[in-house]
């Protein structure tokens, strides 16, 4: 069995809580900037996390869910990545505004991981703009440094659910899948890191809580602290009730 060396974290909706409050927030801003009627509710939100990629929910928003003269003219393609950039300054601002906080337990474990001489790595469809102005505004501007791989955006062509931005980041680092641990919070990303031969770890929240994990070895419902214990939903955390590095060792064993 190899030893556990490396972790590797999802951003969006495992870090931080960033989707209905951030991510959504910011989109609507951009839209009414643009004069664009359209608002993306926390229902219709949900359904459009089924798509990875901020330009591509855009894309599947105009395709499947506007009719007529609703439908901009013109290049789909450049239309979204406009109106992306855009939502993208809202988001920023948000985070530099000390708005989209991390998720409970989320800082300890990075700084545990890291002080006992794990690797560590961000993989995630997310801009790398958004993530280092997450880790600034939460950790603060050397803890970029702690993250040996942020594979980020669009650095592969093919999104999760497909394997291939764990897989990226993985050959960066020369690791194989069984030195490595994933986290993330969403079937999308399940799939993508268990096809790259990943163990697991899930943290849901109000938009995945529902969602199919069959391929992860341990879903909770947050990272927890030793006063805030986290609820196990699939799998068996032995006698730990927050993910620490013990437990981590255990899942990675198999035990």
């Amino acid at each position: 069995m190899s030893k556990l060396k490396a972790l590797l974290f999802d951003v969006d909706g495992t870090l931080a809580d960033t989707e209905r409050d951030g991510h959504r927030v910011a989109f609507n801003k951009a839209f009414q900037e643009a004069g664009i009627d359209w608002d993306w509710t926390v229902e219709h939100y949900g359904a459009l996390l089924t798509v990875t990629g901020g330009k591509e929910r855009i894309r599947y928003h105009v395709e499947n869910y506007c009719q007529g003269d609703a439908i901009p003219e013109g290049d789909l393609m450049q239309f979204s990545a406009d109106l992306h950039k855009r939502k993208t300054y809202f988001y920023l601002e948000m985070l530099q505004n000390g708005e989209i906080p991390l998720r409970v337990g989320a800082e300890r474990l990075i700084k545990e991981a890291r002080a006992a001489g794990y690797r560590l790595a961000i993989v995630t469809t997310t801009t790398p703009a958004n993530v280092s102005y997450l880790l600034t505004a939460t950790l603060g501007k050397e803890s970029i440094d702690w993250f040996e791989v942020i594979a980020a955006g669009d650095i592969v062509p093919a999104k999760k659910p497909a394997p291939d931005i764990y897989q990226y980041a993985m050959n960066k680092m020369n690791l194989t899948s069984a030195d490595c641990l994933a986290f993330e919070d969403s079937d999308n990303g399940v799939r993508s890191s268990v096809g790259a031969d990943l163990k697991t770890l899930v943290t849901i929240n109000g938009y995945t809580h529902a969602q199919d994990f069959s391929g992860a070895i341990l879903v909770v419902d947050q990272f927890g602290e030793s006063d805030q214990p986290f609820t196990i939903l699939k799998g068996n955390a032995g006698d730990e009730n927050y993910v620490n590095l013990a437990l981590l060792e255990q899942l990675h064993q198999g035990i």
